[in-house]
């Protein structure tokens, strides 16, 4: 209960004034990946020099701040240490809730291997994201990988099994639309729940094609849908959904009500909370407000792993002025509209 209210105060308090730290860590862990995706170009680089585990640790130790951390990639459990980070992060900084997404092509068994170690580490909540863009013919195709839709319904089994054993674990099937899936997701809906019984909408999170010239590499990229197509979507998931009094889930219609305000006038919907609830950390220790905000504040490296003369730097002064004049890059992902959702309390219910 204490890790809850750790997170509760900093997103009260958000409510009414601006934060001085933030409370989320979007951690890019490595930009290793095994898919070849239509709508991403993270597969095509070639990282090297990442941080160590020693180098995570330092930071962890160093910035213990953090109440909600997501540990993304690539794919983040390609990285072989993913249970020390999570150790690491959550020895130092107590947090309530994980989050990870995944392409579900590394070894299953050591997926869960690893999930469980995790799970035990008390953190109160893990929630895990399988990426999936459609059903079995349309997933391959985007993410050009054949056999990667039968790996994500082989992990859903398994994690579905695992979460019986744990309450502690969540996972939801995470589908970005883009032109490429445009007014398919009721077909993979149905094609998904033919296969898996226990599933029902509220598996089901959506998000739209974001463009990221420092994250997903596809400044140029041409995935785009028609707004209308994309709309109709989202209106079906959220008409079917399941009412429930979950903080989450009424979190998670909130932000699937402002994403169709999103795709309609391309502006975000709310006020940014980049920089002031969260910041995006890249695998090379580089520091951004967002995952779409491709602005540069720092790198921990360069100041001893150090957040805070990173986030005090002119540099973020910089990007607080713009954020109040509203001039940030639009944008209206779960990476960041969830903080910006429960710093405005009384629209979650809107």
């Amino acid at each position: 209960m204490y890790k809850l209210i750790d997170l509760a105060i900093p997103i009260i308090k958000s409510n009414f004034s601006e934060l001085k730290l933030p409370y989320k860590l979007n951690f890019a862990i490595t930009y290793r990946c095994q898919s070849r995706c239509l709508t991403c170009n993270i597969w095509q680089m070639h990282p090297n020099n990442e941080l160590t585990l020693d180098e995570i640790k330092l930071f962890a130790s160093k910035n213990r701040f953090f109440k909600w951390v997501e540990l993304t990639g690539g794919e983040p459990f390609l990285r072989s240490d993913i249970y020390d980070i999570a150790k690491a992060i959550n020895d130092t900084n107590n947090i309530y809730m994980l989050t990870i997404p995944t392409n579900s092509l590394t070894n299953k068994d050591l997926i869960i291997r690893n999930l469980e170690k995790i799970l035990n580490l008390g953190i109160p909540r893990v929630v895990i994201t399988l990426s999936l863009d459609g059903y079995k013919e349309l997933h391959d195709q985007i993410r050009g990988i054949k056999g990667n839709f039968d790996r994500v319904m082989d992990l859903a089994k398994a994690l579905q099994e695992l979460k019986n054993k744990h309450k502690n674990l969540s996972f939801y099937f995470g589908y970005t639309i883009s032109r490429y899936n445009q007014g398919k997701l009721k077909e993979t809906i149905e094609y998904v729940k033919n296969i898996l019984p226990f599933v029902d909408f509220n598996y089901f999170h959506v998000n739209v094609g974001q463009i990221s010239e420092h994250y997903y590499n596809n400044k140029n990229s041409n995935f785009i849908g028609e707004r209308e197509a994309i709309k109709n979507d989202i209106r079906y998931l959220l008409k079917n959904r399941r009412f429930s009094l979950s903080p989450i889930e009424l979190v998670e219609n909130a932000f699937i009500r402002n994403l169709i305000t999103y795709v309609d006038t391309g502006k975000s919907p709310m006020k940014n909370r980049s920089l002031e609830a969260s910041i995006f950390l890249d695998s090379f220790g580089n520091v951004f407000p967002s995952i779409v905000w491709d602005y540069k504040l720092g790198n921990i490296r360069e100041t001893s792993y150090d957040l805070i003369p990173i986030i005090n730097s002119n540099d973020a002064k910089n990007i607080r002025k713009l954020i109040k004049e509203g001039k940030e890059p639009p944008s209206w992902t779960a990476c960041e509209a969830y903080q910006t959702l429960v710093g405005d309390m009384h629209k979650i219910l809107i």
